[in-house]
Formats: structure tokens, C-alpha cells, sequence
């Protein structure tokens, strides 16, 4: 008498577990514990793009080499490598090999010591700079652009650049594209000049750019991280109420950043966009608040 039942009621927990199979309810504290960015579809600008490598160098046009101006002996160093200074400030006191009085090697500008090359009770002479100040509120990023992708760089185009430090890009435009290139690494440079107020650019370091060759409006896109692949299916994981649910998304064009959707996900829909795979995880165990 109990069989009847027993498969009446594992038939209904088998039909729940299929309706319920594409969605999973997720708190909105344990949202933001697994640090699940909620991010709302609509309308977006994706770029053609093409992606540079660079190096960060010192604005040479903000850069000066201080040289003693008589040969002497150093008798006192007073800036270090990495102090910043006024221009007048007194750098160091040589004395004078021909008439052994002291004299001042002040800064010609205002910036950064980034190189010194001198110390207490050395000989020094006008043949070798003592100390290189630079400027560094703005600095040169040098890209390396392949010959097949000449053509496509302009001076004018815009640029974003990430300094690989966690934080947001930053806009540049490209100042100069060199006439000539390198015959070992078969590139020319394409130079942008950046503000630098921040610090976030430090010389020596590498950089990459993303050079912005088009832009196109859409009506619908999502941020690429949202996309995730369950049952062979590209899926974007909507959230209503504290539940997530998968929904079926068509994909048109897409760029680094967003992912245009021609079906799936409507304008003002709340989605899972960084971080996503945490969802799709959460969803494979069967929920997460079934603990």
C-alpha cells in the first residue's frame, strides 16, 4: 500500500528538481560576501580595438641633467633619489678645484631626482651629470606596433591604458607615430604623452593600450564577464528577487569589455556581471542556501 506513494512522491521531487534546475537562490549578503558584481543590461558603445604593448619612459621634454659647473670636489650632498625638489633648490656643495671656494648645484626644474651619480668627497667635472631631474606630472608611454598594424595607427587616435596597478584605465591619445622603425624587432613607435598626477605610471615599467580604431552603439549588451557556458548553452544569469535564473542569451558583436545581446536579456534587467562563475558553481551543488 505504500509503493503507490513512495513513487508519487519521488516523481514530484524529480519535476521540482527540473523546474528548478536552471535557477538557484542566493541571499543578498552571501551576494556580496562572494563579491558577485550586480550590473544592469542596456544600451553600450563596443570598440574595434587593437591591443599595444609599451614601456613608460620620462617626458624628455620635462627632463634636465644638472652638471657641476667647474671641476671640484663634492662637500656636501643634500637630495636623494626620489625626493622631489624646487627649482633653486640646493642638490649638493662642490668646491672648486681652481679657486677651492664652494659652490651650489641647485635644480633647473622642479620634479624628481631619479638619478644620482655622485657622492660625499667625490671628484666631480662638467663631463658627467650629477644628478637627472624629471617632470613627472606627465609621462611618455612608448608603444611597439607591429608593420601590419601601421596603417591602422593614427596620430589622434584614442587610447586607453591600463598600468597593470588594479585600478581603472586611463584615456590618452596618441601624440606622435615614428616615421622609421626597428629592423630587430620589426615595429615602429607610437608614442602618447600622459598626465600623471597620480603617480600611477612610473618609468621603466611596462603598460599595455588598447587603441580605439571604431565604435558602434547597441541597444543590449552586458559586460563579457557575465557570459558563462552551462550545457553547451551561453547563459547570463538574471537576478530576480534573491534568486538567480539562467536565461538563454543570443550574442552579436562584442568587443574586451561588453557583449551585445540580440536575445535573452532585456534593457533594466539585473544580472550577475563580475564574478559570475560563482553562480554557475552555486548552482551545480544545487543552491547555495540548501545548507
Amino acid at each position: 500500500m505504500l509503493t503507490p506513494a513512495t513513487t508519487k512522491t519521488v516523481a514530484t521531487e524529480k519535476s521540482e528538481a527540473e523546474e528548478h534546475s536552471d535557477g538557484v537562490a542566493m541571499s543578498d549578503a552571501k551576494v556580496a560576501a562572494a563579491e558577485i558584481e550586480l550590473a544592469t543590461a542596456g544600451p553600450a558603445v563596443l570598440h574595434d580595438s587593437l591591443t599595444l604593448n609599451g614601456m613608460v619612459q620620462a617626458n624628455q621634454e620635462s627632463l634636465v641633467q644638472i652638471t657641476p659647473r667647474f671641476p671640484g670636489v663634492v662637500r656636501e650632498v643634500r637630495k636623494r633619489i626620489g625626493e622631489h625638489v624646487e627649482k633653486g633648490d640646493i642638490l649638493a656643495i662642490v668646491e672648486s678645484n681652481q679657486s677651492l671656494t664652494p659652490y651650489d648645484l641647485k635644480a633647473a626644474l622642479a620634479g624628481t631626482i631619479i638619478d644620482r651619480q655622485t657622492t660625499l668627497g667625490e671628484f666631480v667635472s662638467e663631463q658627467k651629470p650629477a644628478f637627472v631631474i624629471a617632470d613627472l606630472s606627465t609621462v611618455w608611454v612608448d608603444f611597439s606596433v607591429y608593420r601590419r598594424n601601421l596603417a591602422r595607427v593614427k596620430v589622434g587616435d584614442q587610447i586607453l591604458i591600463d598600468p597593470a596597478d588594479g585600478g581603472s584605465k586611463i584615456e590618452a591619445k596618441i601624440s606622435y607615430v615614428s616615421p622609421v622603425g626597428s629592423s630587430e624587432t620589426q615595429t615602429a613607435l607610437a608614442r602618447a604623452v600622459v598626465a600623471n598626477t597620480e603617480q600611477r605610471l612610473r618609468p621603466g615599467l611596462f603598460a599595455t593600450g588598447r587603441l580605439t580604431l571604431s565604435a558602434k552603439k547597441v541597444a543590449v549588451a552586458v559586460k563579457s564577464s557575465a557570459l558563462q557556458i552551462l550545457e553547451n548553452r551561453t547563459v547570463v544569469f538574471v537576478r530576480d528577487g534573491e534568486k538567480f535564473a539562467a536565461r538563454d542569451v543570443e550574442i552579436g558583436e562584442r568587443d574586451p569589455d561588453f557583449a551585445e545581446v540580440t536575445f535573452g536579456v532585456l534593457e533594466g534587467d539585473l544580472y550577475a556581471a563580475q564574478n559570475s562563475f560563482i553562480v554557475k558553481a552555486e548552482l551545480a551543488k544545487g543552491g547555495a542556501d540548501n545548507d
